[in-house]
């Protein structure tokens, strides 16, 4: 199994008037990587920001930070370069928003970006399958997405688990609701890239926090590979 556990704070839920600072605070209380929402107004009904504020980011933080693009927008192909030139590092599409997932991961890929793709609460797990050997990450939304704070979807976890059966070294990313009372749930069902978005970024001490779900979901890897 070459999947580890991963923490990635939704930034949308910080101060969004020191975007730069915020995101530095949550690197330096052991974030593995951000999670960055760009919403359109079509594909969900909230409008967030696009390839500036990513680029001005890139140059405020540096290299290093991996930065996760949630593509919540109704036509991916048309972002894939400028989110590119702007320094994300793995473009996560929703597989709804596309009738021709193919050409667009390979679009990605040639960009030189990592490839995630979502499916909402509605979509079932088997429609992800056929794209699952070529992207690098599954997301399954564990709320409806387009606004924070709801409510985590339990009922989510078996798409997870599947997904974690039938593909046993892909990226599986949760993110929805996640925090210290639903991490277990999400890790047992084999979850490992961690989106959490109030939990973190509201909490008195987020460093705790991003460490206590890091924890959570390499115990279950760990006794994952134990169990095989």
């Amino acid at each position: 199994m070459s999947y580890t556990a991963k923490i990635g704070p939704s930034i949308l839920n910080s101060d969004l008037a020191c975007l730069g600072a915020e995101c530095s605070r949550m690197l330096d209380c052991g974030a593995d990587y951000l999670h960055l929402d760009v919403m359109d107004g079509h594909f969900v009904p909230n409008i967030t920001f696009g390839p500036p504020v990513v680029e001005c980011l890139r140059t405020q933080l540096g290299p290093q930070p991996f930065f996760d693009m949630h593509m919540m927008v109704s036509r991916p192909e048309q972002w894939v370069r400028p989110m590119a030139a702007a320094g994300a590092s793995q473009y996560t599409f929703h597989l709804e928003a596309t009738s021709n997932p193919g050409p667009l991961i390979k679009d990605i890929r040639e960009s030189g970006m990592k490839v995630g793709l979502g499916i909402k609460p509605g979509t079932t797990v088997e429609e992800l399958a056929p794209w699952a050997a070529q992207i690098d990450m599954a997301l399954v939304m564990t709320v409806e997405p387009g606004f924070g704070g709801q409510k985590f979807m339990e009922d989510m976890m078996p798409k997870v688990n599947w997904l974690r059966t039938q593909f046993p070294s892909l990226d599986i990313e949760v993110d929805g609701g996640v925090g210290p009372d639903s991490i277990h749930k999400c890790a047992e069902a084999g979850a490992n890239m961690i989106v959490s978005g109030s939990a973190i970024m509201k909490s008195a001490d987020p460093r705790s926090v991003i460490s206590l779900l890091r924890a959570a979901c390499a115990e279950a890897i760990q006794k994952r590979s134990l169990d095989r």
